[in-house]
């Protein structure tokens, strides 16, 4: 299981500082009227949708990543999820360098919306937002053909992946964890930490997707090119 955790790291990190689902966090659970409501209901949408994705992928990528993966390597599953994701991650960077918008973020409106959210709209924010974003289905997706082809079993295996889903949430449970143990100062903390990752989300975005998206990108072709031909 820790060899699987391991893997597990490079998803989870990127996953997790993908700063749009942080930004929108933070801007539900700053909302004057039921703030709190409302970040536990996107938090809750994006938990749900990804159990349900790894239901439905789960068995299929068990059964299709077992059978190709062979003698513990990548398998072309894996290997082809890695350089996808590769790619895309760079693609990112390549048009936030040359500020070009983003497919994956939504637009300008959406964001400005937000404030005026209901808990149910800010829960159908957190069921769509890992349905329309192409990189988090790509890292989700690879983590659950890593943990296929760890081949942990049923219990073993879901446990790994709640594990990827706590962990790739962290920095959404984290804010919603301070406003619940020090409602009055976390205001101040909250609104520090929004301002400064809405004024410096694109050099993130930039080095977070160059950094990344050059290592999937020299695992899935190293994963590609060790398969036997």
């Amino acid at each position: 299981m820790e060899s699987v955790i391991v893997s597990l790291l490079p998803y989870i990190l990127g996953s997790a500082l993908v700063p749009l689902q942080i930004i929108i966090g933070l801007l539900l659970l700053q909302s004057p009227d039921q703030g709190l409501l409302k970040g536990i209901a996107y938090v809750g949408g994006m938990t749900l949708t990804r159990l349900l994705q790894g239901v439905a992928f789960g068995l299929f990528l068990g059964e299709s990543v077992a059978a190709s993966a062979g003698n513990g390597g990548k398998g072309p599953v894996v290997a082809t999820l890695l350089l996808v994701l590769g790619l895309l991650l760079l693609v990112t960077a390549y048009k936030k360098w040359r500020k070009q918008p983003d497919p994956d973020e939504p637009p300008p409106k959406w964001l400005t919306a937000i404030d005026s959210a209901t808990p149910l709209q800010a829960l159908g924010i957190g069921l769509t937002l890992p349905l329309i974003a192409v990189k988090l289905w790509v890292f989700t997706l690879s983590a659950l053909s890593t943990i296929a082809t760890a081949q942990l079993g049923l219990q073993a295996g879901a446990i790994a992946y709640l594990l990827f889903i706590l962990l790739a949430q962290s920095l959404l449970l984290l804010p919603l964890a301070l406003r619940l143990a020090i409602p009055q100062q976390s205001k101040a903390i909250l609104d520090r930490a929004s301002a400064w990752l809405t004024t410096y989300n694109r050099p993130i975005v930039i080095a977070v997707s160059l950094v990344f998206g050059l290592l999937f990108l020299q695992s899935g072709l190293s994963g590609l090119q060790s398969l036997p031909r």
